[in-house]
């Protein structure tokens, strides 16, 4: 038995290297397979202006008929590249279960982007098993803050007076509290006012969309002051598991986005509201409404306007059925939650990481893989919420 002083260093800096050089592989694989695949670029409609045209004259009784971009991968040989790695040789227990979940994670991505716009509900049953349904908790919550009235004098810069162009120069001047650039690009085929594109590091705005100066604001906060936050600091890991995304990173993403938009003071009861709706919306699609049912149930019975009732039944029905938009509320649940027992977000703002993972994080860090923070949220410097009615509902929330 050798002793301390007869131990070969040169040997166990080899061991330490290959075990090192195993992970960085594995996940360098795992990047070059995934890395251009972004649900969001496939599940947008290339055709809402016209459908929309359509529904509203029909007075409510068609059922949309969405185009989508084709699918120019071969998912069978992504899947058979995914499931080839061999994560035996991640010697660390907690680092190599985190990639046998991302790897179960980023199949089930591919089997809904190949399955959009298919019969037989494919792509809605895929998309429950990645995303999954809304909890009996998250409807009640829903249920809970849809009692409160809208305030329509709480917002006094609530008017849409700006075009895009006038969005894209806000966001331009938006952008000079950040020490990283993007590119701020317009697209047609998206349900939202904005997202940002992960892979092109990108702000996209919606062509012809009137915004307020209170909607710029709270995109500002969540947009980028999150989202794309979260990208440049990815860009720095040593691991592409941060830009790519940890599973279900996506309920806490977007927890946080809501979490800025509250930390910076544009939280409001209406938005908190328009949550709520998305998750009656995706509570109707688990039930089997159609697009025409779910659309009754917000205008109708729910009283929601029929520009807004559109827009939120298109984000649940695209595709087949998206499921993903009851996770804004239970990621803001969660994430307030954290923050209220003082728990550093750091760990969260690293990349597009999961509240669910943060002990893997840390696996990582003890290991060496996680590089410093480098760019920080500016909303979440200080809490700047007043609305005390924001804050009475989320306290409440179970």
């Amino acid at each position: 038995m050798p002793t301390d002083s007869t131990i070969d260093t040169t040997v166990l800096s080899k061991e330490f290297t290959h075990k090192k050089d195993a992970l960085l592989e594995i996940d360098a694989n795992i990047d070059r397979i995934v890395r251009r695949i972004e649900m969001l670029a496939y599940v947008n409609p290339l055709n809402i202006a016209q459908e929309r045209k359509k529904f509203f004259q029909s007075k409510y009784l068609y059922n949309p008929q969405f185009k989508y971009r084709k699918v120019k991968f071969n998912p069978y040989k992504i899947h058979r590249l995914l499931f080839s790695q061999r994560l035996e040789r991640i010697e660390n227990d907690d680092i190599r279960d985190l990639y046998k979940d991302i790897i179960y994670t980023y199949s089930g991505l591919l089997q809904c982007i190949e399955t959009i716009a298919q019969p037989n509900n494919q792509f809605y049953f895929n998309s429950l098993r990645f995303f999954g349904t809304p909890t009996e908790k998250t409807v009640e919550n829903a249920k809970f803050i849809l009692h409160f009235t809208e305030d329509q004098d709480e917002l006094p810069n609530s008017k849409k007076l700006y075009s895009t162009e006038e969005a894209t120069r806000f966001f331009k001047n938006f952008r000079e509290q950040y020490d990283f650039d993007f590119d701020i690009k317009t697209s047609s085929a998206m349900s939202a006012a904005a997202m940002v594109s992960n892979s092109q590091r990108a702000l996209i705005l919606k062509k012809n969309h009137q915004y307020s100066q209170h909607e710029l604001n709270v995109l500002g906060h969540h947009e980028i002051g999150v989202h794309l936050v979260t990208t440049f600091n990815a860009a720095e890991q040593p691991l592409t598991i941060f830009s790519n995304g940890f599973p279900n990173y996506e309920e806490t993403q977007e927890g946080l986005a809501v979490m800025s938009e509250y930390m910076s003071g544009n939280l409001t009861v209406n938005r908190l509201k328009e949550l709520a709706y998305r998750v009656m919306a995706v509570d109707s699609l688990t039930k089997g409404y159609d697009f025409q049912d779910t659309f009754d149930l917000l205008h109708n019975q729910l009283k929601l306007d029929r520009e807004r009732s559109f827009g939120i039944t298109l984000r649940t029905h695209r595709g087949g059925g998206w499921t993903k938009d009851a996770l804004y509320l239970s990621g803001l649940k969660k994430v307030y939650d954290y923050y209220k027992t003082g728990e550093d977000l750091e760990p969260i703002m690293l990349g597009k990481c999961s509240l669910d993972f943060n002990d893997g994080v840390q696996a990582m860090k003890e290991e060496g893989y996680v590089a410093e923070i480098k760019h920080r949220s500016k909303s979440f410097e200080q809490c700047l919420n007043q609305n005390e009615q924001v804050e009475f509902i989320l306290k409440n929330l179970k």
